[in-house]
């Protein structure tokens, strides 16, 4: 988890095979009245375990943590 701290805080805008934005519906959430792109990370890049997030400036909002593949992604 590490790893994913050092991501998360660094470069959570960065695309890759495990960090990317999700698409559709899945893809915006809305907080406080603003929209905001929703990402998802995979620790492991074998692992099921799923981490969704959105940034606000700078800030990194950890928003639902999946230990297994969600099913609203399947």
């Amino acid at each position: 988890m590490t790893e994913t701290w050092d991501f998360l805080t660094r470069t959570p805008l960065a695309t890759t095979p495990t960090n990317y934005r999700l698409k559709g519906e899945l893809g915006i959430i809305e907080r406080g009245g603003a929209t905001y792109e929703r990402w998802q990370h995979k620790p492991t890049a074998k692992g099921a375990a799923r981490i969704w997030f959105y940034i606000n400036e700078r800030t990194v909002f950890l928003e639902q943590e999946h230990t297994s593949h969600p099913n609203e992604t399947k």
